[in-house]
């Protein structure tokens, strides 16, 4: 597109208020121009270090030029015929892949989609078919996606669902487990048996949802011990356990999924996001029996499994196998939770440096007092950090939580760099301190009894039971006063001098 003049971010936010729904958010004020691996530029022409990756989309990094290349050479074949109609060979191939990569020593079988959330959609139906049960248990601080049953399974409430229910029913959310917050594995699996006991039957409840890595609800890992015992749970009462490795998926914890570290392995698991480097396409593969209960027609869409994103999708996959991006992702992890720990020991106010693999975040608290989560530091540290050139999102039910999630082809020099400015970001921002109290004045003491000596106000509470300054008194009695001179016959004042004559 020809202009005469350069727009800047100013006069697109602008453009963009007038043009764009309210409800569409926005982190930062920047507009791209342009972006590659773990950098991108701003139509201003400055530079950002990405530490955010289009949340989790950009593993393989911004136009790698093998996905480009993968994708431009299928745009010159066919864009789309709808798979339901007439059939290519990409999407095939790509559940061949993605069938040999799931855990579980078992067949299995898969299909596509676009987004995230239509792969969630799409899992509850395939269990609500095998299983013929309605019933849905997902978890506090879980995030599932934007249509109405993904926000229904969503354990947060704002931004997310405000405005927007009722949701479908038959879907209840147990307790995840915390430890930061002091909430064991043993009270989780607690809180999903009371569920079972006091809100629906376990023979009527299709799926256990979960994400090994909660996203938005504040990058917190499941214990693998409580995975576990979900699943004897699951397993007793026949209830199917689906993974939503939409965010986790595709190497971002250092494996393919996520899951693939857990002992046991999931029926369901959704994906979606980096699984394309970019490119719109999301998947569900699973258990081949369980994949198989619906019938023919019940599962797909117009642009489901597009065949630009299959290609992109096997272009991601053999990035991965030629860089050793898996490898990659946990080196990147550990380089930044050592740098994420170095800027904690500085500021007492992180008290969390959390992560699995390169899905790395540091949570934020007033004074480090975990009854204080600090949001509102939380945004100034990534205003800041902006404001210097690093890209970073906030999470977390209470939005004190800063996540990670750089892509994985990001140099240790690049890593080191964005570390560098975060921590400049920390040093350079006015931080919470607890407000210095007035010291409380000595109490007057009598030489002989040690007792505290009543202050010699004028106005005194005339209800006996009081005997307090009404300035001290709380009580509706402070409206009716006497003076200090009627308080010699008070009740308090002949106690005292029939103790003076016994001594």
């Amino acid at each position: 597109m020809h202009r005469d003049t350069l727009p800047t971010n100013a006069a697109l936010m602008a453009r963009r208020k007038t043009a764009v729904a309210r409800g569409v958010g926005q982190a930062h004020e920047i507009f791209v121009a342009r972006a590659r691996h773990a950098e991108l530029w701003d139509v201003e022409g400055r530079r950002y270090i990405d530490f955010a990756g289009g949340i989790a989309v950009v593993n393989t990094g911004h136009c790698h030029p093998d996905v480009i290349a993968a994708v431009k050479a299928q745009l010159d074949l066919y864009t789309h015929t709808c798979f339901q109609v007439v059939a290519y060979e990409p999407y095939v191939e790509l559940a061949e892949r993605l069938n040999a990569l799931a855990p579980g020593a078992f067949a299995k079988k898969s299909l596509f989609l676009t987004t995230g959330a239509e792969a969630i959609e799409n899992a509850v139906k395939i269990a609500r078919a095998y299983t013929k049960r309605p019933g849905l248990i997902a978890f506090s601080g879980g995030y599932h996606g934007r249509t109405m049953m993904t926000l229904g399974l969503t354990g947060k409430v704002a931004p997310y669902k405000l405005g927007f229910g009722p949701f479908p029913g038959e879907v209840f959310h147990a307790t995840f487990p915390n430890e930061l917050y002091g909430i064991s594995i043993d009270a989780a699996l607690r809180s999903v048996d009371a569920i079972l006991k006091n809100d629906i039957e376990a023979e009527r409840v299709a799926a256990f949802i979960l994400e090994p890595v909660q996203g938005e609800g504040g990058f917190y890992v499941a214990p693998p011990a409580f995975v576990e015992g979900l699943k004897k749970i699951a397993d007793k009462h026949g209830i199917l356990l689906i993974a939503d490795e939409v965010q986790t998926g595709a190497g971002r914890t250092g494996t393919w999924f996520a899951c693939e570290q857990w002992s046991v392995a999931p029926d369901i698991i959704a994906t979606a996001k980096s699984m394309a480097g970019g490119f719109p396409i999301s998947g569900v593969v699973g258990r081949a029996e369980v994949m198989d209960a619906p019938a023919p027609g019940g599962l797909g869409g117009t642009y489901a499994g597009s065949p630009l994103g299959c290609a992109a999708a096997l272009a991601v996959l053999k990035v991965f196998d030629d860089e050793r991006l898996l490898e990659r992702s946990k080196a990147v992890g550990d380089r930044l939770v050592a740098g994420l720990r170095r800027i904690a020991n500085k500021h007492a106010a992180i008290r969390d440096v959390r992560g699995l693999g390169a899905m790395v975040a540091i949570e934020l608290f007033k004074g480090g007092d975990l009854a204080q989560p600090d949001a509102a530091l939380t945004q100034r540290v990534i205003a800041e950090a902006a404001r210097r050139g690093l890209i970073l999102l906030s999470c977390g039910s209470y939005g004190n939580v800063i996540r990670i999630l750089v892509p994985l082809t990001a140099s240790d020099a690049l890593l080191d760099e964005g570390l560098q400015v975060l921590a400049d970001s920390f040093d350079a921002v006015p931080q919470w301190s607890a407000p210095v109290l007035p010291a409380r004045p000595r109490p007057t003491l009598h030489r002989r009894s040690r007792r505290h000596r009543p202050p010699p106000p004028s106005r005194w509470c005339a209800f006996a039971a009081c005997r307090r300054p009404t300035t001290a008194c709380i009580s509706s009695c402070a409206s009716s006063t006497w003076t200090s001179s009627a308080a010699s016959s008070s009740p308090c004042s002949a106690r005292r001098a029939r103790a003076r004559r016994r001594r």
